[in-house]
């Protein structure tokens, strides 16, 4: 991590945080025929302040196994959140391993509110960076045959609002067109890292060359890169990016070659600290960055905003405001940019 990053985290962690309790409390949203969203806020409180964080793991049942470790008392931040990541936050094993660094995401998260509230500090001043208006773009399903409907019908409630869409074997040479003419498609994200979910999408070179072909401004995220995809996608390796594969620097490291850009979801990293890292490391080596959701039902959309306002505005950022996720989004939603909502003191987002 840079001087600057580095000694902000250190600065942060070591200021000292009361915690009297933490409260918990679960969101539900119904968003499709067998499927509720649940998420659970995590709010620990002390000196008449309240800090909050939500975790975001996508099986219900997980939340039901919620357990955190001792976080009563005086103690730094730094020391809480060292407390937090060797604990086991689940009282049975979590339907998918990467919801532990969700869980984890949702407690730091919420330890570095009350810590900077319970200083009258801004995250935005602890990082020493101003916050901007952020860009957003709409991720959208295309329905079942897919169709360009959906994304006409936003144009035509919000002109000039941008997309990150999920390609699918329907997809055709005349939609992929079709979507083009729109010049609205930010983002194509080929779900190639999802393994037992309804959004799992099988590498199909055809369908990959197809869509880069067709769609030559568009990101082209998280394909999977088997022999028979590999010198399909190669002469647009400079506009691919990944997702799902990222939870640490080391992971960027991995990567099967440089990459312009990646996609961030800062509850994939677990880790405040790790994600400030990442920050730090693609700013050195010149990659690209845009914020992604979790489809948050709560304060934890405030925090990826608040963290795209900071460190990449303008990028075509899946941080949409929440009641675009609802079946069929209507008039009068904020457009984009964002204006700028970071609170004046703690880890807070707001907006009208």
């Amino acid at each position: 991590m840079s001087a600057s990053l580095l000694t902000a985290w250190e600065r942060l962690a070591e200021r000292t945080v009361e915690i009297e309790g933490v409260e918990l409390q679960r969101l539900e949203q119904a968003v499709s025929t067998g499927f509720t969203r649940v998420t659970t806020l995590i709010k620990p409180f002390g000196r008449g302040e309240e800090g909050v964080g939500e975790d975001v793991s996508y099986n219900a049942e997980d939340h039901d196994h919620l357990t955190l470790p001792d976080l009563t008392g005086t103690a730094t931040l730094g020391e809480l959140c060292e407390r937090v990541g060797a604990a086991d936050l689940f009282t049975e094993k979590p339907g998918m391993d990467v919801a532990r660094n969700y869980r984890r995401w949702a407690v730091e998260s919420a330890l570095v509110d009350l810590t900077l509230r319970q200083h009258g500090l801004s995250f935005a001043q602890a990082v020493d960076r101003e916050p901007k208006p952020v860009t957003f773009v709409v991720s959208t399903r295309l329905g079942d045959p897919s169709t360009a409907t959906p994304v006409r019908r936003l144009l035509e409630l919000y002109p000039g609002l941008r997309f990150k869409l999920d390609p699918a074997l329907d997809w055709t040479d005349e939609l992929i067109a079709e979507l083009f003419k729109t010049g609205a498609v930010a983002v194509a994200d080929l779900k190639g890292f999802y393994r037992g979910t309804p959004v799992d999408l099988p590498a199909d070179p055809d369908l990959y060359g197809r869509v880069a072909e067709g769609l030559p401004g568009a990101w082209i995220e998280d394909p999977d890169l088997t022999p028979e995809v590999w010198p399909v996608l190669e002469p647009h390796f400079d506009r691919v990016t990944w997702d799902a594969p990222i939870h640490s620097v080391r992971d960027v490291e991995k990567l099967p070659f440089p990459v312009k850009c990646l996609n961030v979801k800062p509850s994939r990293f677990g880790s405040v600290e790790e994600l400030l890292r990442f920050y730090d490391h693609c700013e050195q080596h010149g990659i690209e960055l845009y914020g992604g959701g979790q489809f948050e039902l709560g304060p934890g959309r405030g925090h990826i905003q608040y963290l795209a306002s900071l460190f990449h505005p303008d990028s075509p950022n899946d941080v949409a405001p929440g009641a675009f996720n609802e079946p069929e989004p209507g008039a009068g939603l904020p457009t984009s940019p964002l204006p700028v909502g970071a609170a004046p003191t703690g880890f807070r987002w707001s907006q009208a």
